[in-house]
């Protein structure tokens, strides 16, 4: 079985075309800055080959008829016909209480998604894109499948998922924490438990995804029990451009004094805010790693905040979970700034935990490898995170189940 994963952004379109039998990636790439003059693609195969391709690509069908052509073509395509790809496998970031398991697409999962797209609309509706571009190039009895970002969330406790507001909130418009990043979080913790040799439902984990968007999870047993991230992907803690958690007294105070509304604001946290806001640099932590380097006082601030909310997290899911078997670092940040990891680490040394050094330092660009001393109470791990790993599973287990 040969399966396409979609994972579709605002302005870009990410694929991979993965073969179950070996689970190896035949072919892989991005279609990015959708919609603008300067669009591109970036495209290799199995074989080594790699292209990059100028292409005015006006939407997400145009863009993903453009990637049928690179699967296709005679001189670095990986098939012969497109009946060769057994289904497509969506990531969709907002599944509401409804979906908790990934599911087989139809018109009324399309609807679900549709409704839940105001609580993420620059992900839900690019997901969205997504499904129609393949329904048009596959046709629609083609087998697509959707597997969300919060359903590995679905297991946090109500005690943790209620907002302390009027309860008929969450009756009506189902406000609650949602969590994301949920593919990521099972990924690592289930990759973290393999390398301690113990069963998944025998272990405590907290997963640190960090990068321009970030969330941590505690993660008991193999199920989330709680996590960064809220109704919004906006919540928690600071990020590239997002501000995470705000005293929401401050929304009404800034918004009346800069004439800003509603929407405006929501634009300011979303796209101006977090470690750009603060450093005034960059969202960029390796601009800012270098900023702070250079004196800038902003700068480093910005990374004094970031390092401090992680390690405020950490601590308290430590005391949620009842203790700590590991400490995963994945995501563009978690995997490679080893400055981070190890001021986060060191920060957590009250409760035994000592980081590697040098472990730390060689532990980048895609390495898995445990960076903590023998001696730590807790096991320090950084992981690369594969979402579409997961995404082809998934999608290979429903089609299956379908065909039993």
């Amino acid at each position: 079985m040969k399966v396409l994963v979609i994972n579709a952004g605002s302005s870009s379109l990410r694929f991979q075309l993965i073969d179950m039998a070996d689970e190896t990636v035949l072919a892989k790439g991005i279609c990015d800055r959708i919609g603008l003059n300067d669009a591109f693609v970036e495209y290799e195969n199995y074989k080594g080959h790699k292209k990059i391709f100028k292409s005015n690509l006006k939407s997400h069908e145009e863009a993903a008829f453009f990637v049928k052509g690179l699967l296709l073509n005679d001189e670095y395509g990986v098939i012969k016909d497109l009946t060769e790809i057994s289904a497509a496998g969506h990531r969709v970031v907002q599944g509401g209480a409804e979906f908790s398991k990934s599911t087989l697409i139809d018109q009324k999962l399309i609807n679900a998604v549709e409704r839940f797209t105001p609580i993420a609309p620059l992900h839900n509706s690019a997901n969205l894109h997504g499904i129609n571009a393949c329904k048009e190039i596959f046709g629609e009895d083609f087998p697509q499948v959707a597997v969300f970002d919060t359903a590995f969330h679905s297991t946090i406790p109500p005690k943790a998922y209620i907002y302390p507001l009027p309860y008929e909130f969450y009756e009506k418009y189902g406000i609650r924490k949602y969590g994301y990043h949920g593919l990521s979080h099972y990924y690592v913790s289930n990759e973290c438990a393999k390398l301690m040799h113990k069963d998944i439902k025998q272990t405590k984990i907290i997963t640190c995804h960090l990068g321009n968007g970030a969330s941590i999870a505690a993660i008991d047993c193999g199920k989330s029990v709680d996590t960064t991230m809220g109704f919004t992907p906006t919540d928690g803690m600071i990020m590239g451009t997002r501000s995470g958690s705000l005293d929401p007294g401050i929304i009404t105070f800034v918004a009346e004094r800069e004439n800003l509304s509603l929407k405006e604001f929501n634009a300011v946290i979303n796209k101006k805010s977090g470690l750009l806001g603060v450093s005034g640099v960059s969202s960029d932590a390796r601009e800012i790693e270098k900023a702070a380097e250079a004196g800038n006082e902003r700068a480093i601030l910005a990374q004094d905040m970031f390092r401090y909310q992680i390690f405020k997290v950490i601590s308290s899911y430590i005391a949620v979970l009842g203790g700590c078997d590991a400490i995963v670092f994945t995501g563009g940040i978690g995997e490679n700034r080893v400055e981070h990891r190890r001021a986060i680490c060191d920060s957590l040394s009250f409760m035994g935990v000592n980081i590697n050094d040098n472990l730390n330092e060689q532990t980048v660009n895609g390495s898995t490898a445990e960076i903590s001393e023998k001696n730590s109470s807790i096991k320090i791990f950084v992981i690369p995170t594969n979402e579409e790993i997961v995404i082809a599973r998934d999608t290979a287990a429903v089609i299956e189940s379908l065909e039993k």
